[in-house]
């Protein structure tokens, strides 16, 4: 547990209130300073992976705990983006709804002594829900902007980006979420027997 990965993955869940939490602050910028604590937070993902496994501390605490750490960051922002209305409640719906699924399908699988790996469907899905929620969360901080920033920002189509952003990323999820089942439907059926 005192691993420098598992730190690294705590420090994480730790950052999904901070994102929420921002939103709430009277402070400037504060979409683009919920958005940098969301990509750092993110980011981390993949660094205490290779961490992990560089030094060979891979722990059953850390397997148990990154992908929890990523649900919690996930859920965190999309409820906060449809608390302010950057993003449909069904588009967040089947997003988590997705994670529970296949969390529930990990965790059949686990009893039975299964370890169901990432997939590259998998880690494409969860790489177009960071750029969805980064996109969205700046998109956030454009209305009624004047400042230098925003004035930078308006140079790029945000919104246009985070509306593909975040359609991308349902369609990723649902095929991802349908692909782990299909592959894996042999685990259901055993955990059913």
């Amino acid at each position: 547990m005192n691993s420098v990965a598992n730190k690294i993955t705590i420090a994480r869940i730790f950052l999904a209130p901070l994102y929420i939490i921002i939103f709430y602050l009277p402070i400037p910028y504060k979409e683009f300073w919920a958005a940098l604590v969301f990509v750092i937070a993110a980011g981390s993902d993949a660094l205490d992976g290779y961490l992990a496994r560089k030094n060979k501390t891979v722990t059953t605490f850390g397997k148990f705990l990154d992908p929890l750490a990523d649900k919690l960051l996930i859920s965190a922002a999309l409820v906060t983006l449809a608390w302010i209305n950057q993003v449909g409640p069904l588009a967040v719906f089947i997003i988590i709804s997705r994670e529970f699924a296949v969390t529930g399908l990990r965790v059949i699988a686990a009893s039975q002594g299964i370890v169901i790996a990432a997939s590259k469907l998998g880690k494409a899905k969860t790489m177009s829900q960071i750029v969805a929620i980064t996109a969205l969360t700046l998109n956030a901080g454009l209305a009624g902007g004047n400042t230098w920033l925003h004035k930078v920002l308006d140079f790029l189509p945000v919104e246009l980006i985070s509306r593909i952003a975040i359609i991308v990323a349902v369609i990723m999820t649902v095929v991802s979420g349908v692909d782990y089942f299909i592959k894996n439907i042999y685990v259901f059926k055993q955990g059913l027997a």
